[in-house]
């Protein structure tokens, strides 16, 4: 660890984490100044989806030689694919910790730094803490950062990760006079919507941001597995039904994802399952229907009505 003029210069694999033994709360001291880290987030599925993109994903973090860097790929789809999902599973594939950081349009620099914030100890007594993003944490503690949706954030929050995307890999934090050089096991993704609603990125942010690697929709195979997955108790021909109407749908040229399949199978199944706690009967296509109707809309339940009457009419 150096100093400088005006700021400490250290690398995150220097630091030593210590944990609080009554909260489990992790925590850095830099220069006397201790910082709380972010949790990792904890998800318990597998990827279900393209192993293609997966093993792109991977492939851009490898690094077999020392010294090498990883490279800082964009995941890029609709709404509702499964980038964020990918990208935690590509970091807990190769072991590593993940860290969310959802991008806003009115996120600010400093909230993708380290934040002082005022904390009162008693009622006439308060201290000053520092706490880190997500993504310094990711840096100190060699985890994976997924900046979701980044392209809802302004150029000015880009601004501040713009040496982290590069071969300098660190962040200068001025809250506390520290720049902060990324673990060698740091790894970095952002997700991006493909839709209308977002912010184009700088060119010297884009420059940084690669591989462009490009979700697309599941094919019903997949489809029926991650609902499956996603709805365990739900009725399988629930399932089947959502996935075929979803396959319908995208031939038409609707971009229903799978996570609007998920709420329609969800709803579906609890419809039927209601029905059922109350000595009733609930055909499972029409219970897809009206799941369609009151989630997507009556007009795109026409998609399932079509199904349901080539079914009945063979």
């Amino acid at each position: 660890m150096t100093r400088g003029v005006e700021k400490v210069q250290v690398s995150g694999e220097e630091l030593q984490v210590e944990i609080d033994a009554s909260t489990e709360q992790q925590y850095v001291t830099v220069c006397g100044i201790r910082i709380r880290l972010a949790r990792p987030y904890e998800l318990d599925f597998e990827w279900i989806g393209n192993r293609t993109v997966l093993n792109q994903l991977k492939a851009s973090w490898f690094c077999s030689k020392e010294g090498e860097k990883p490279m800082n790929p964009r995941l890029v789809g609709k709404p509702g694919v499964g980038k964020t999902a990918l990208g935690y599973a590509a970091g807990k594939s190769i072991g590593l910790p993940c860290y969310f950081f959802q991008g806003t349009a009115d996120t600010r620099p400093n909230d993708l730094l380290v934040t002082p914030l005022v904390v009162e100890t008693s009622k006439d007594e308060s201290k000053v803490e520092y706490i880190a993003s997500t993504v310094i944490t990711a840096m100190i503690v060699g985890g994976v950062c997924i900046l979701d949706e980044g392209n809802r954030m302004q150029e000015k929050a880009w601004a501040s990760l713009a040496p982290l995307l590069d071969s300098r890999r660190y962040i200068e934090s001025i809250s506390v006079g520290l720049l902060l050089k990324a673990h060698p096991n740091f790894r970095f993704v952002a997700t991006m919507n493909d839709d209308a609603s977002c912010f184009d990125l700088p060119e010297y942010i884009q420059s940084r941001l690669h591989p462009y690697i490009g979700l697309d929709f599941p094919d019903r195979s997949e489809e029926r597995k991650i609902l499956e997955v996603n709805l365990p108790f739900t009725d399988p021909t629930v399932l089947d039904y959502v996935a075929d109407f979803l396959e319908v749908a995208r031939k038409e040229g609707e971009d229903y994802t799978p996570r609007d399949g998920i709420h329609i199978g969800n709803y579906a199944g609890k419809l039927v399952d209601f029905e059922a706690h109350n000595g009733r009967d609930l055909d499972p296509g029409d219970a897809v229907v009206t799941a369609v109707e009151q989630i997507l809309g009556i007009r795109q339940a026409r998609f399932m009505k079509q199904i349901l009457w080539r079914e009945r009419a063979a």
